[in-house]
């Protein structure tokens, strides 16, 4: 049994995939499972080969991956290409990683005790990847812990499954033990049986996850009740902030790049810009401008910024929160009607406060809010008015100012006089609160993917009490 995505712009069919069901996880789990101990037990250059192979068997696929996000979910080609780009990156930053994963000897207070702290891979992970940058994203949750020795199960978002079916292609062509890296897909409806059945798998060690708030909780809930750790980087509302000694110009274009790249489909994508109110008016009319510049149009055709958003559900999301802030007494600065159902052009939306659902609600759409501030402390209290804090931005011409800002914004992630949408592969990335928790990239995500234990070896004859 199959089921298909239609492409968001045509309406034809995209892409099939395999619907597999949650009597079939026992299966995938126990091949991991079955393949993981080999794996795990090569030295780190025979894994570091593997996957330096993995990433050019990644690159050689360009032409299929272009062709599979532009299909299912309307992706201009920069996009994807920058997605395989940095996907890459990571897989040769996991393979870097190899030899990285270290120990250390402790102190021990007993005589001739010889106490070490290693670090062994965990078994069985499964990651599961949205479709927003999903080659990054579906890249990211298998790598690192394929370094780390691990077997993984990719669970590939409904909306994206071809693009994530390519990934594991090129796993497999790199030379990965049978079973250790497989892919499930699933048809919309058999998500959340898949997904349950898989963490109820007791093969299944550790969960990593991105994708929105709400099915994260869903996910921690789940992985709670079985005693399994989480990885979960979650939703965001990206503040940008402007303070009155900034370089309006760069601010401007770090603006329009964070809110409007991938139509703001992104989960760094600046959502709140956050301006003090000695700037203000000339920051708008100079953003204003910018972003009037943009325009939308047929991915495909490559001839424009910004492309498709995934569904005509995103456009409606977007119009409300507009709608609301506008009812409310905020201003339109630019936008205008969608066009085939999901060519939604960039809106930027001023005077935003906090009684509006703009400033509160992720859009993840292209639709960004401008929030006057009375002063700096003011700038930083509207940063923290939120229950998300995965990437933020502050720009100021004074460094030491900008250090000290990004010190009391509650985030993950904060980039002095840089957009809020910003990812390198060696990085650790993460939020707090409903951003989530755990981190993924570089050193962090050894932490994450292995298990730290304690073994002691006795070097003296041992004296007790009894």
């Amino acid at each position: 049994m199959e089921f298909t995505r239609l492409n968001p712009i045509t309406g034809a069919i995209a892409s099939s995939a395999v619907a597999m069901q949650a009597q079939d996880m026992a299966a995938i789990a126990a091949r991991a499972a079955a393949a993981q101990p080999a794996w795990g037990a090569q030295g780190p250059n025979a894994r570091r080969i593997v996957l330096n192979r993995a990433a050019a068997a990644l690159e050689a696929r360009k032409d299929d991956f272009v062709a599979a996000m532009m299909g299912e979910i309307g992706a201009t080609a920069g996009w994807a290409m920058f997605n395989l780009g940095l996907a890459a990156s990571m897989v040769r930053e996991a393979a870097a990683l190899t030899t990285q994963i270290g120990g250390e000897v402790i102190p021990s207070d007993k005589p001739g005790c010889l106490a070490m702290a290693l670090r062994e891979p965990v078994g069985v992970i499964l990651g599961i990847a949205p479709w927003n940058a999903p080659i990054i994203l579906g890249v990211r949750a298998i790598a690192v812990p394929l370094a780390c020795g691990n077997a993984v199960i990719l669970k590939a978002s409904e909306i994206c499954p071809r693009t994530h079916a390519l990934i594991i292609e090129a796993f497999a062509e790199a030379g990965f033990p049978e079973g250790l890296v497989q892919v499930v897909t699933n048809a919309p409806a058999d998500a959340g049986d898949v997904v349950g059945a898989l963490i109820d798998a007791p093969q299944v060690k550790r969960i990593n996850f991105t994708g929105s708030t709400a099915v994260g909780r869903i996910i921690a809930t789940r992985a709670a009740q079985n005693l399994k750790p989480c990885l979960l980087e979650l939703g965001g509302k990206a503040p940008l902030l402007v303070l009155e000694d900034a370089d309006l110009d760069e601010a401007v274009k770090a603006a329009a790049f964070g809110a409007f790249m991938n139509q703001g489909q992104i989960c760094m994508s600046t959502e709140r810009i956050i301006v003090t109110e000695a700037v203000a008016d000339a920051f708008a009319e100079a953003f204003r401008a910018k972003v009037a510049s943009m325009a939308v149009g047929d991915p495909r055709e490559g001839t424009t910024p910004l492309g498709a958003v995934v569904d005509a559900r995103t456009v409606t999301h977007c119009r409300g929160l507009i709608d609301d802030a506008l009812a409310h007494g905020a201003t339109l600065l630019t936008g205008g009607e969608t066009l085939a159902n999901v060519l939604m052009p960039a809106h930027v939306v001023d005077g935003v406060t906090q009684a509006m659902k703009l400033f509160r609600d992720e859009s993840f759409g292209p639709v960004v809010a401008i929030i006057r501030a009375r002063d700096e402390d003011h700038a930083i209290e509207l940063a923290n008015d939120s229950e998300y804090g995965l990437s933020a931005a502050v720009f100021t011409r004074d460094t030491a100012r900008g250090l000290r800002v990004a010190r009391q914004i509650r985030s993950g992630i904060c980039h002095i006089n840089g957009p809020t949408v910003h990812d390198e592969a060696q990085m650790p990335f993460g939020g707090v609160g409903a951003s989530g928790y755990g981190r993924f990239g570089g050193k962090a995500g050894i932490d994450s993917f292995t298990e730290l234990r304690w073994i002691t070896m006795e070097t003296q004859p041992g004296h007790f009490p009894i």
